[in-house]
């Protein structure tokens, strides 16, 4: 075969040694537009495994390579004056000129024409020239390939939010290095790592508003280097910083990340493909140190499915979808951790209220690649240095005596609200069983719940309790609104109460638009055959469009009743003994659908802006609020992102948690979605908890985190990164009501006892006790809609 590489990167350096290798006959041809070994990059960083990749590849090539790497394995986080260290984690670094020397010399080694100083303004008249079979577009960030064949590769170009400059020092670095400075204009930081002998990389970052509220964006290159030299003077040690890019005026050397994702790789020109690679396909933030490992294992894929097609032209077609389909699977799994870390550097201000252990930590853990148990492999000293003061922090915030052992996984630290001591961080999430009958719970009920309270979960959630007959999702629903409700979970609290430490907390909601439904398993969201009740919402919806029954709007006398049927469901739930409150407002029913922009149309003061549509849900939260004990503590489900264009997004959710926040909320348990069936969701491990996440570091307050949490991993990594303080897990309890229990097992935990004086004690049981005497005293001969309304006139 002809094979022409256009771009002299690594990407096409290395796809053309290794076609060489392979098949000594092809004719493979380099073209470049600078000189041989001009560069105006630093440093690249490679992983451990990604080492290992090239050995396999071509060993010569990677022992050139290793012999030529500067290795580290510790991390180093410096922030508010402390630093931060842990170690196991095997980085390789190695000078961006030095490594296309080693790849431009293996390739003359091998026959590979490299042809230099040549800038390729028509790549179908280049690949005439050389007849070529193969044209692999490897022409970096801003492929003109890429873009003359945009209709093809469908590219998706997004520069991102902070500004960077690639400088490097003189000064040599022991340990990958990561500092965070605070000025009066807002936080910087500096990525820096050492790639040979005498140099290292030394990379600034700072939000683009705070970049220009510094003035660096008047600055010349000079005036800003010096500037940056100032700020970390200190991690210099009169060492300078340096620049590479003299050609470059101003603050042209500051540039955003683009985030490059095309949704094809293949573009045939007649019977000659051209193939994207590296750069011109794809980028992944320069924080996980991925730009150049993606590069080169496009070229070991691509040079992998040719050899297996034998590297004949009718095979071509069959080898460049497997390619294109194995490598856009990896880069979406990168790009996604890649994602995930750029968004934590980004948003750097929301972390810097945390302690400098938690920041280091959440910093570690940021592309949610590298777990609790990951970190405990690597440096297992680190790892136990960190549960022992969390686990202090915890104790002595929960007024709890610190256990001598303080080798505690994060997940078994305790946690106060309000009066409540929580013994974990581990919720059992509320699960519809549609298992009731009228609204009353039974037999089932109280396995379910005392069989996970037994497991070694804190809390127990008992599923969306319904606050009237008509507030039912489906016949089959609780209720408490009649004191035979009250009466069948009086028995299940005491139940849980007395076989177990744990807590249990009750869900109040309203379907709305989304109820009079059958059971799951007879049809979800389907409509009653027969005996379907009017239903009401924000606005007039349906929630199947054609199928659902037609829900009007409600009205103020509604929301009165709505308002008086929730109070009176709270005062039940007090006297059924429930330890913990929530109010449901996600998923589309009726408190949801006021928040929603997609379901609320109204243009009273109920509709229009975000806070006029928090204005009924919070208006009965705070009525709920005032009728629930001020010791027991409230929570809020909301959903924090719609997944459809025009519904509540992420920053939403945000402003959300702070009206709640305000208006009383302890805790905001983070869901989405089930607003709309034009979701568009996207699935994966722990995929809510960014939300959770966003939600208590900006809105400051406690967050309760939810989906696809399914491993001890995962909840400790959350719970001790900072991302949630709880965790809820709803269908591993399905599987298994003794979940918590058996992680703790898989982990080699033993969790302790829960002494008897950690359980509420005489003086609180006498102050429930008083409580209930005072509520039947004010409601003596009184309606229970006569007592929420007492209670709403204050």
């Amino acid at each position: 075969m002809n094979i022409v590489c256009i771009g002299g990167g690594p990407a096409g350096l290395y796809f053309a040694l290794l076609m060489k290798r392979q098949q000594p006959a092809h004719r493979i041809v380099v073209v470049e537009r600078n000189r041989p070994y001009d560069t105006f990059g630093w440093g690249v960083v490679f992983s451990d495994q990604t080492l290992g990749n090239l050995s396999a590849a071509d060993e010569p090539t990677a022992r050139q390579i290793l012999q030529a790497f500067n290795h580290w394995d510790d991390i180093e986080v410096c922030f508010k004056g402390e630093v931060v260290r842990s170690g196991g984690h095997g980085f390789c670094g190695i000078g961006r000129k030095r490594l296309l020397g080693i790849l431009q010399e293996r390739c003359q080694e091998l026959g590979v024409e490299l042809v230099f100083e040549t800038d390729v303004a028509d790549d179908q008249a280049l690949a005439a020239r050389y007849q070529a079979d193969l044209v692999i577009a490897s022409d970096g960030l801003n492929s003109r390939i890429r873009a003359r064949y945009a209709d093809t590769y469908r590219p998706q170009v997004e520069a991102r939010q902070c500004r960077f400059v690639w400088l490097g020092t003189t000064k040599k670095f022991d340990a990958f290095t990561f500092d965070f400075r605070q000025t009066e204009h807002g936080w910087f930081q500096a990525h820096i790592y050492q790639f040979d002998g005498a140099t290292s990389t030394f990379i600034i970052e700072t939000p683009e508003e705070v970049w220009r509220a510094a003035g660096l964006e008047e600055m010349s290159q000079e005036e800003a280097i010096a500037w940056c030299e100032r700020l970390f003077a200190d991690r210099l040690d009169g060492h300078p910083l340096l620049s590479n890019a003299a050609h470059l005026r101003g603050s042209a050397m500051w540039i955003r990340f683009p985030r490059i994702a095309c949704e094809r790789w293949v573009h045939w020109n007649g019977a000659v493909p051209v193939v994207l690679m590296g750069d011109a396909a794809h980028t992944a933030h320069f924080s996980i140190g991925s730009g150049t490992k993606l590069a080169l294992e496009d070229a070991i894929e691509l040079a992998r499915c040719l050899a297996s097609g034998a590297g004949l032209r009718d095979d071509l077609p069959a080898a460049l979808a497997r390619y294109e389909e194995v490598r856009a699977v990896e880069v979406v799994k990168l790009q996604s951790a890649a994602r995930n870390s750029m968004e934590w550097f980004e948003n750097v201000r929301r972390y810097t209220a945390l302690d400098a252990p938690q920041f280091a930590y959440s910093m570690l853990t940021r592309s949610q690649r590298l777990s609790h148990e990951n970190l405990r492999l690597r440096d297992p000293r680190y790892v136990a240095g960190y549960e022992q003061w969390f686990a202090r922090r915890a104790f002595a915030q929960a007024g709890l005596p610190a256990p001598s052992d303080l080798a505690i996984p994060p997940m078994f630290t305790p946690y106060k609200v309000r009066d409540l001591v929580l013994k974990n961080r581990v919720v059992v999430s509320p699960m519809a069983q549609y298992s009731a009958v009228d609204g009353t719970v039974g037999d089932w009920h109280m396995v379910h719940l005392c069989a996970r309270a037994l497991g070694g979960a804190a809390l127990v959630m008992a599923e969306m309790t319904c606050v009237s007959a008509d507030a039912r999702i489906t016949p089959f629903c609780p209720g408490l609104y009649a004191p035979e409700h009250t009466q069948a979970w009086r028995r299940i609290v005491d139940s849980v109460h007395t076989l177990s430490d744990a807590k249990i907390g009750v869900q109040l909601g309203h379907a709305g638009a989304k109820g009079s439904t059958r059971a799951m398993w007879d049809g979800i969201d389907q409509p009653l055959d027969a005996g379907n009740w009017p239903l009401v919402s924000a606005s007039p919806q349906q929630y199947l469009e054609g199928v659902s029954q037609l829900a009007r709007e409600a009205s103020e006398d509604d929301l009165r009743r709505i308002e008086a049927d929730f109070v009176r469901a709270t005062l039940a739930a007090e006297q059924a003994g429930f330890d913990w409150l929530e109010l449901h407002c996600a998923h589309g029913y009726l408190l949801s659908s006021f928040i929603s922009p997609l379901t609320n149309r109204r243009t009273d003061d109920y509709g229009g802006s975000l806070e006029n549509r928090c204005r009924f849900p919070l208006r009965v939260f705070a009525a709920m609020r005032a009728a629930w004990p001020m010791h027991k503590p409230m929570s809020v489900r909301i959903s924090a992102h719609d997944w459809v264009e025009g519904g509540i997004t992420p920053d939403d959710a945000v402003r959300i948690a702070r009206l709640f926040r305000q208006a009383g909320a302890d805790v905001i348990d983070c869901s989405s979605g089930q607003v709309s069936k034009r979701e568009k969701p996207v699935f994966g491990r722990m995929f809510q908890t960014p939300f959770a996440d966003r939600v208590r570091n900006e809105a400051n307050i406690a967050t309760m985190a939810v989906g696809s949490i399914f491993e001890a991993d995962h909840a400790n990594g959350i719970v001790a990164a900072g991302r949630a303080d709880l965790c809820a897990v709803g269908r591993p309890h399905l599987a298994n009501p003794a979940w918590t229990l058996a992680e703790a097992a898989r982990i080699g935990y033993r969790p302790v006892p829960w002494p008897r004086q950690y359980l509420p004690g005489k003086q609180q049981l006498e102050r429930n006790l008083e409580r209930e005497r005072q509520l039947a005293a004010a409601g003596a001969g009184l309606t229970p809609q006569q007592v929420a309304a007492k209670l709403l006139e204050g």
